[in-house]
């Protein structure tokens, strides 16, 4: 079968196959725009894959004051796990140990559901007796004493079992240099897109992996097929023009979310074109067996 082509680029017929997430969704304030970013930065370090970190989380996009309940800069902060107690423990754990203690924070809840997580029902244990619980119309804060003052965090938030992880993009170019910028457009038009993250360093996944290893214990390794210092040793899935490979993969509140980031990366990449960026995308995925959720390129491309 012929190759698909959009300005050059040539686009593999093919899918990105997703799976089933529980995901949630806070929303971090702070005296200024640079500690509300502290804060969530330092939340979602250390989560880029369910496999080695137990969740993935990352910032879904940046409020201005005049949004925000307490009127102060804020940073929306997402997080995924593959079920509803793993990601329990991640949030109050992370939020205990990255927000809480941040100078001058505030947690609130920021995705309407029926299903909730505990958070400030859970962190509020840390004021030793001293808390002070607080409702406001239909809202429940905790008021938590620290050091700086009080810390102010929302009882419960939403939880979502729609969630959808896995969705991703194989952006091949000819050299590092190309292919890196194309993949730092597409996570630029990626970032636009709400209810999704981008869970890698920067968005962007240099070391793809296939399911299984020669060696018993390792769940996941390099995809070789996509290795070009590979090429001639493997099985291969890259001709002789590719000389770099880089994945981006998205986590979304929703399956609609997933698809637009998507459609958005796949458009900045072809306009881009392949001369100073990539040269052919693909997409990952188990030949169905992985996952219900399958993004199929061409029904995405501009």
């Amino acid at each position: 079968m012929r190759p698909m082509k959009r300005n050059g680029v040539r686009i593999d017929d093919s899918f990105a196959e997703a799976f089933p997430m529980r995901g949630t969704a806070i929303l971090i304030t702070a005296p200024n725009r640079h500690w509300a970013v502290q804060a969530a930065t330092t939340m979602t370090g250390f989560a880029t894959s369910v496999i080695g970190c137990g969740a993935e989380a990352g910032i879904d996009c940046e409020r201005p004051g005049k949004s925000t309940p307490d009127g102060r800069p804020g940073v929306r902060v997402l997080m995924f796990a593959m079920s509803s107690d793993t990601l329990q423990t991640q949030l109050v754990n992370r939020a205990g140990q990255c927000v809480l203690t941040s100078p001058g924070s505030a947690c609130f809840a920021d995705l309407e559901s029926p299903d909730r997580l505990p958070i400030g029902d859970q962190l509020r244990y840390f004021g030793d007796g001293w808390q002070v619980s607080k409702k406001f119309l239909d809202r429940h804060f905790w008021r938590v004493p620290v050091m700086d003052g009080e810390f102010l965090c929302e009882a419960t938030t939403g939880l979502t079992k729609k969630a959808v992880g896995g969705g991703n993009l194989l952006i091949m170019g000819a050299s590092f240099e190309t292919t890196m910028r194309a993949a730092e457009l597409a996570v630029a038009a990626m970032n636009d897109v709400e209810d999704v993250i981008l869970p890698f360093p920067g968005g962007i996944v240099r070391s793809g992996s296939k399911v299984g290893s020669k060696y018993k214990a390792m769940m996941a390794s390099t995809n070789d097929a996509y290795c070009p210092t590979l090429r001639g040793a493997v099985k291969t899935n890259l001709e002789e023009d590719i000389g770099c490979v880089l994945e981006i993969v998205i986590d979304g509140l929703t399956e609609d979310a997933v698809a637009e980031a998507m459609r958005a990366g796949l458009a900045a990449i072809v306009k881009l074109g392949p001369e100073h960026g990539a040269v052919r995308v693909g997409a990952g995925n188990y030949g169905g067996k992985l996952g219900p959720f399958h993004f199929h390129l061409k029904d995405l491309l501009p």
